[in-house]
């Protein structure tokens, strides 16, 4: 007799549901998790939410267990924390993250799955796929002793590269965004926050993660001679418009686009995509990410709580789903 779970789907742009799915047995190999948390990767899913991946990104931005085709009806996300109930011995019981869709339960590879440190909250661990975005975004700037850096957009992504810089020796790092309440957050984080008419110039390296063309554009007026914007940012189907005419040219500026879908070459011959997620988790130890937990709701209400991130209604840095009683 089969056994079900229940996923939330994208049934059509701006429309979620959530459906029964029909789960096999787990074979040789094969683990059955328990979901405890998921989280929103606010700005690529609301994207998929709306419809909004372009046509010739469908295969770039499939996630790795998703299921449907864009845009949609498609199951989508990748940011699951839950206990593993039937497996190898040595995970049976384990806490895990995996880069699964929202989803009840589900059977995976064991391979697919990577054990919670201890010390590590299973909350918390859900922003383990959001940090891996920025270890990789660090391996591609490199921050160097010493820098003056920006990171100018506070959501998840942004965030968790501030977070990261402000564990460097001797580097400025200041956290840029228009919203003022974001100064909380960066406080958490230890680091300074800026509106983007107010930051620092002069900076050796900016990390780009407000989606927008001003934003970007912003992120190269703060350059000094010879520096890099690291571009994080997802656009999907929209066009981004700049003016370069200034010192981008005499300036030798340089934007560098950096995407966690690959290792950054600078490590990917000695570091594995399951490495790059074992440090990230590592990194989880410390209890500032905290102030990035800034929501959570219940898995049945999960369809309105994207409707509410896509249009803005819903205000969250990391929106994390509770399993209780699933």
């Amino acid at each position: 007799m089969a056994s079900y779970a229940r996923a939330f789907w994208t049934a059509a742009p701006g429309a979620g549901e959530i459906r029964p799915v029909a789960l096999p047995d787990p074979g040789p190999g094969e683990v059955l998790v328990r979901t405890v948390h998921s989280g929103v990767s606010r700005g690529t899913e609301t994207l998929v939410f709306r419809g909004e991946v372009p046509p010739g990104q469908y295969a770039v931005m499939r996630a790795p267990f998703q299921e449907g085709d864009f845009p949609g009806p498609v199951k989508y996300g990748y940011l699951n924390v839950g206990v593993v109930e039937q497996g190898p011995p040595d995970l049976l019981g384990r806490t895990v993250f995996c880069l699964y869709p929202h989803q009840t339960r589900f059977v995976v590879p064991a391979g697919a799955v990577v054990p919670v440190p201890d010390g590590v909250p299973a909350r918390r661990a859900v922003l383990a796929g959001t940090v891996e975005t920025a270890v990789n975004a660090l391996w591609d700037g490199p921050p160097l002793v010493g820098d003056r850096i920006a990171v100018l957009g506070a959501g998840m992504v942004g965030c968790c590269v501030a977070a990261l810089l402000a564990r460097f020796p001797g580097v400025s790092v200041q956290l840029v965004d228009t919203n003022p309440e974001r100064a909380t957050v960066a406080a958490a984080l230890g680091v300074a926050f800026a509106s983007p008419e107010a930051a620092h110039g002069d900076c050796d390296l900016v990390f780009h993660a407000s989606a927008s063309g001003p934003g970007l554009q912003r992120a190269l007026d703060l350059l000094a001679p010879e520096g890099t914007v690291v571009e994080l940012s997802w656009y999907g189907d929209r066009a981004v418009h700049l003016s370069l005419g200034g010192a981008f040219h005499s300036g030798r500026l340089t934007v560098r686009g950096s995407q966690v879908g690959t290792v950054s070459p600078a490590r990917a011959a000695r570091r594995s995509y399951a490495d790059r997620l074992a440090i990230a988790l590592d990194l989880l130890r410390d209890p500032a990410f905290d102030a990035l937990l800034s929501g959570e709701s219940s898995f049945d209400r999960l369809p309105e709580v994207l409707a509410g991130l896509a249009d803005g209604s819903l205000p969250a840095l990391c929106h994390t789903i509770s399993y209780d009683g699933e």
